[in-house]
């Protein structure tokens, strides 16, 4: 599948991993150019990635003009997801025009409802009736459930199961593997570890730790009675 026609320039503000992969994604699928990275001047370790230049976030205005670039905040849960919000913030204050991307790949239901500034990867499904926030992250492969809706600043790792009639709060964040029960309520700044199974509403700021697995007293070689090859 060819890249669509390229009809505005922009930004990403971050130069971590995850703005990496949104430059690829907004590169190959979607209207978007991306011209620059932008890291506040505190944090500028590089002054180049993906052979494009990286330049302070406070000198952004002056070359990179918000009348002529959007920008998207391509940082992750970092502060339960305040430091993205906060830079969202920054440059929409700036003037410049939130990005979104939504992969071709997801399913997104025609009466879903998707807020500004949001990053969805493929193969998630929105499914009907559901609401997404502002600047909300789904990673890959999530299923929302029909009539949820999920809070502003939240981040959803992969394979995430949100059953339907369901409310995730602001500032969440929800691990691998996650499983919400139907018609449940998730608190304002929880952070939900990988495979934990939600099956009650939960309280404000509140962390659910994955549950650890011990090691089998019995080694795996021993178990399938693996013998070591001899040498060649």
């Amino acid at each position: 599948m060819s890249a669509p026609e390229k009809r505005h320039d922009l930004v990403l503000v971050g130069d971590s991993a995850f703005a990496e992969v949104a430059h690829e994604y907004f590169t190959a699928f979607s209207p978007y150019r991306v011209v620059a990275f932008a890291v506040e001047r505190a944090f500028l370790r590089r002054d180049s990635l993906c052979g494009l230049p990286v330049v302070p976030l406070e000198e952004l205005p002056a070359r990179y003009p918000p009348a002529s670039h959007h920008a998207h905040v391509a940082v992750v849960y970092t502060q339960l997801n305040r430091l993205r919000a906060r830079l969202v913030r920054q440059v929409a204050a700036a003037g410049y025009p939130l990005a979104s991307f939504i992969s071709p790949a997801a399913f997104v239901a025609p009466s879903a409802r998707i807020g500004r500034h949001c990053f969805i990867f493929e193969n998630n499904v929105v499914q009907s009736f559901t609401e997404i926030g502002e600047n909300v992250v789904l990673w890959s492969g999530n299923h929302i459930g029909h009539h949820s809706r999920v809070g502003d600043n939240v981040f959803v790792s992969s394979h995430v199961v949100v059953s339907g009639f369901c409310e995730i709060g602001a500032h969440t964040f929800l691990g691998v593997n996650v499983a919400i029960g139907n018609n449940l309520r998730v608190a304002a700044d929880n952070w939900i570890g990988q495979g934990v199974v939600i099956s009650r509403d939960t309280e404000e700021g509140q962390m659910f730790r994955p549950p650890e697995q011990e090691a089998a007293k019995v080694g795996a070689r021993r178990f399938f009675r693996v013998r070591d090859e001899p040498p060649a």
